[in-house]
């Protein structure tokens, strides 16, 4: 077996930190396991050369017996047979005995085995149930979601179309009331223009006639007024 965080006490003596961690606890004394030197404070120092020593041992290759080994108990060396329902964790027939477990419940391991399938199993059972609800909640919620999508499509379809018919109706008729207000506009100031050209015609004629007796009130030469006077008379 290998050391496992290997220390050295100040004996010189060498342990695995938890075995010899736990020995104390129990004892409640600071003791060497193997000498009985008692100590006075828990001074635990790494032995890193036996650290280094295990780590390599622990790369070697192992025989076929070897591994087939059954795992054992670290503190006592034992194999573990039993299951200690109390604290949930594999111990030996020495354990069992021990003050640590005293008034536990135990269970061989393969009968704890069984015990702890059959409850993975009805877990299992009732997650595969829940998983296949919420499968089944899932695909109703995006067969909803699909159908919301598709009917606001159809309807932003339904609305652009029909406001596409409106603007072209509202623009046929912008364009008919343009139109016909172009038409009543001829129709009012074509009478009007020629009524203004007329006014002009006969505005013109007036100053032409104002021009001709400004000219004859200008005349300085009473002979040449008096004919042109005589002369506007008969017209």
């Amino acid at each position: 077996d290998f050391f496992t965080d290997p220390v050295i006490l100040k004996c010189g003596h060498n342990f695995c930190r938890s075995c010899i961690t736990q020995s104390w606890e129990k004892k409640e004394i600071n003791s060497c396991p193997e000498c009985g030197e008692v100590f006075p404070e828990r001074n635990l120092r790494v032995n890193q050369a036996l650290t280094n020593l295990t780590k390599k041992a622990r790369k070697l290759k192992l025989g076929p017996k070897e591994k087939k080994s059954k795992p054992h108990c670290e503190e006592h060396q034992e194999d573990l047979k039993l299951f200690c329902e109390t604290d949930k964790k594999l111990i030996c027939l020495i354990c069992r005995d021990s003050r640590e477990h005293r008034e536990h419940r135990f269970l061989p391991i393969n009968e704890a085995v069984e015990i702890y399938k059959d409850q993975l199993k009805s877990s299992l059972d009732s997650l595969t149930e829940r998983k296949s609800a919420a499968l089944q909640t899932e695909l109703t919620q995006k067969r909803k979601i699909s159908e919301v999508r598709e009917q606001a499509s159809s309807l932003q379809t339904h609305i652009t179309s029909e406001f596409t018919k409106m603007h072209q109706i509202l623009t046929e008729k912008e364009q008919r009331l343009l139109r016909d207000l172009r038409e009543e506009e001829e129709r009012v100031v074509e009478p009007m223009e020629r009524n203004l050209r007329e006014i002009q015609e006969n505005l013109n004629s007036i100053e032409e006639e104002l021009s001709k007796l400004q000219e004859q009130m200008e005349q300085k030469d009473e002979r040449i007024f008096l004919k042109e006077e005589a002369c506007r008379k008969r017209r």
